[in-house]
C-alpha cells in the first residue's frame, strides 16, 4: 500500500482546507444573524439580490437572479416560490417569454431586507474585522 504524500506540512497550510474552515465559521455567523428574521442564508441572498437587481428599474427573471446569485436555477425557483408564499416577492409572467417569471420585491420584502441587511453587514464586519480590503480583493479575483 502506498502512503499518501502532500506538498504541505499539514491542513493548516492548505488554502482549500482553510477556506473550508473559514466558510463554516462564516456560515454559522450568517445563520445567527438571520435567525431573528426567519430567513435562511439562501433566502436572504435571493431576496437581497432581487432588491439589488430591481434598483436598476427592471424586474429580473428567475434565471437572471440565479445567474447573479450564483445559484442553481431549479433551487432558485423553489426558494423564490417560498419567498412568494411568505409575501416577500411577487412572481409574474414575462410578457416576452411565456416560460420566464419576472420577480418584484414587495413592501414587506423591502422591510425585511432593510432589517436583515443591517444585521448581515454587521456580522460580516465583525467576522472579517482586521482582515483588510486586500482579502475582499482576493476573494473578488477568485469569484467566478
Amino acid at each position: 500500500m502506498t502512503a499518501p504524500e502532500s506538498r504541505l506540512p499539514g491542513p493548516d497550510r492548505s488554502p482549500g482546507f482553510l477556506l473550508w474552515r473559514v466558510t463554516l465559521a462564516w456560515q454559522r455567523a450568517m445563520r445567527a444573524a438571520l435567525a431573528p428574521h426567519d430567513l435562511t442564508h439562501v433566502q436572504f441572498v435571493l431576496l437581497t439580490t432581487t432588491w439589488w437587481l430591481t434598483r436598476s428599474g427592471e424586474a429580473p427573471t428567475q434565471r437572471q437572479l440565479a445567474e447573479q446569485a450564483g445559484t442553481d436555477t431549479m433551487m432558485t425557483s423553489q426558494v423564490v416560490r417560498k419567498l412568494a408564499e411568505r409575501g416577500l416577492l411577487e412572481r409574474a409572467d414575462d410578457p416576452a417569454d411565456a416560460r420566464a417569471r419576472r420577480l418584484q420585491i414587495t413592501a414587506p420584502g423591502l422591510e425585511l431586507v432593510a432589517k436583515a441587511l443591517k444585521d448581515v453587514e454587521a456580522a460580516d464586519a465583525s467576522f472579517f474585522d482586521g482582515v483588510g480590503s486586500e482579502f475582499t480583493d482576493s476573494l473578488a479575483k477568485l469569484s467566478p
